[in-house]
């Protein structure tokens, strides 16, 4: 399957503004990319690029002042199968999981472990350890709260998405991910691209998408209590602990964002012969 991803911002800057940005696919999908996804701006300006903490590609450049627009569209090779659904992983105890693995138990800015430990062990504690507990804290969380894009706040965390009942696609994930880490299972927020492939096509403008991958068995799994059902044609961005380390953009000045569009889309046949 080929998938055409892209996306086009633009920045209305009052000053030189330095920006740092995450916005190319993760290299451990660097292979499926069948054209570069190289950041095109306007103006152009320098660009360079290092690998986080947490393998994410991230690139620096200075805005100049007034409208800046940063674009790419490239197109990526997918399976087309869905997220992979392996019932028997098992949870790892917290003694045998590897050491890289163990910042994904603590609490973060918006994974506040702390405050929901007594409640996910009061939900949880009885159900199977591994696979079944996470989708079990999927349920909950698709169940708990209510999606709409006018529920969007950049500073809801957790706990506060819990009381309010409602958020975005990182709010379902950031719940998601800490009542993980309660139970002692490693969980990552991850963002990036999925289209409505395989699924009724959603009246909504397209936006990038946040879902989490969890450890069991010896490897991680993504996992998506937003939509709670395994997806064709992720593409991820990047991962952290929580958004705080994958925003799309951080930006140091004072700026507003005037445009933004996301597109990923499966290619026809016809299409696919003409790229």
């Amino acid at each position: 399957m080929r998938i055409r991803i892209g996306f086009e911002l633009a920045y209305q800057c009052a000053q030189p503004t330095p920006m740092l940005l995450m916005l190319n696919v993760h290299p451990s999908r660097g292979a499926d990319l069948l054209s570069p996804d190289r950041l095109h701006t306007t103006p152009s300006v320098p660009q360079s690029t290092y690998l986080d903490a947490f393998g994410n590609i991230c690139t620096r450049l200075i805005a100049p002042p007034g409208e800046f627009r940063i674009s790419t569209d490239a197109f990526v090779h997918d399976s087309g199968a869905p997220d992979n659904v392996d019932l028997e992983a098992c949870q790892h105890a917290v003694e045998d999981l590897p050491d890289d693995t163990l910042i994904h138990l603590l609490g973060s800015r918006y994974c506040e472990t702390d405050r929901l430990s007594q409640m996910a062990w009061d939900l949880f504690a009885r159900t199977s350890p591994g696979w079944r507990r996470v989708q079990a804290i999927c349920d909950y969380v698709h169940q708990s709260l209510t999606f709409g894009y006018a529920h969007a706040r950049s500073t809801r965390t957790a706990a506060e998405a819990h009381e309010e009942k409602r958020g975005v696609c990182r709010d379902f994930a950031h719940l998601a991910i800490t009542l993980c880490r309660c139970m002692n299972i490693p969980a990552r927020y991850c963002t990036g691209y999925l289209g409505d492939i395989g699924v009724p096509p959603d009246p909504a403008p397209m936006d990038f998408s946040a879902w989490f991958e969890a450890y069991l068995g010896g490897r991680w799994h993504a996992f998506d209590a937003r939509h709670n059902i395994p997806r064709i044609g992720r593409i991820l961005m990047g991962r952290g602990r929580d958004a705080t380390d994958v925003a799309i953009s951080n930006t140091f000045g004072p700026n507003f964002l005037s445009l933004f569009r996301v597109w990923t889309e499966e290619m026809a046949e016809e299409q696919r012969r003409e790229a």
